[in-house]
């Protein structure tokens, strides 16, 4: 059973597109296991509706931020806005803001 459907917004597939096929592997297996399971260490909320999908491998953090959209009745969907690689402990609070900038265009064009 999956919780919820997951969709990539341009910046995250440019993102993905630029790392090497195993660390790929793991965020799609990752996100795939994090749809199915509702497990925080996959998939966690930060703030201002802005969550993140956790991914550990080969010594980086990789994040991609995301939010829900619950607007159509029959699917789920969490919109995976951008990627980045986690330097520091905290989520830079630059990446919130283009996660939600990224999340007002979403809904304003839909």
């Amino acid at each position: 059973m999956r919780f919820f459907e997951t969709r990539f917004l341009e910046e995250v597939r440019k993102f993905i597109s630029s790392l090497d096929a195993k660390t790929i592997q793991k965020i799609i297996y990752n996100i795939d296991l994090a749809e199915q399971t509702n497990d925080p260490r996959l998939f966690k909320k930060l703030q201002n509706d802005i969550w993140e999908f956790r991914t550990k491998y080969q010594g980086s953090q990789i994040r991609l931020l995301a939010f829900w959209d619950k607007t159509n009745n029959k699917e789920t969907l969490v919109i995976a806005t951008h990627g980045f690689i986690k330097k520091v402990d905290k989520v830079p609070k630059n990446e919130i803001e283009r996660a939600v900038r990224l999340k007002e265009n979403y809904f304003k064009n839909k």
